[in-house]
């Protein structure tokens, strides 16, 4: 069962399509991460999915969220996927102890080897403030994401006390 909002979200290390690793936690108190798992590089659900996050990029940036996305993937086939397609974030490799950080979110699907569409919105303090979660060969919706991350800016807005 994947992770509720609200939890603090489990800290991971991992290599990126490049080899240099990733720690989640380096986040903490500087800014925002959308955590995007997909199943699989190369398939045609996952590149539409992760093309339409290339080209919606600015809604990440403008708001200083780190945009990452994990599969089950060795870095090798993440760095080929990301030359092909033109991603310009982090592509992190759950490849060893396979799905290993899938898992740890509750969306690693064992039946299938890979883990499920799920997305994870993280604030500076490293809890998650919005989830978008669909079915193999779904793909989840750029609205959704504005969605999340309208929710990560309601959380994140100070409160006046007077």
């Amino acid at each position: 069962m994947a992770l509720d909002v609200g939890s603090l979200a489990p800290d991971f290390e991992l290599p990126n399509q490049f080899g240099e690793h990733v720690r989640l936690s380096d986040h903490r108190g500087s800014r925002p991460v959308a955590l995007v798992f997909f199943p699989l590089a190369f398939s045609s659900t996952c590149t539409s999915e992760l093309c339409e996050l290339r080209d919606n990029i600015a809604m990440f940036q403008d708001n200083r969220i780190e945009l990452i996305g994990i599969s089950v993937d060795s870095k090798a086939t993440l760095r080929s996927f990301a030359d092909q397609n033109g991603y310009d974030f982090d592509l992190l490799a759950d490849f060893w102890p396979h799905g290993a950080v899938s898992k740890e979110y509750g969306v690693f699907l064992e039946h299938k080897g890979f883990a499920n569409r799920a997305t994870f919105v993280i604030d500076v303090q490293g809890r998650i403030r919005a989830s978008i979660i669909s079915e193999p060969g779904i793909a989840r919706d750029v609205t959704e994401y504005r969605a999340a991350l309208d929710r990560l800016a309601a959380c994140s807005t100070p409160v006046a006390v007077g």
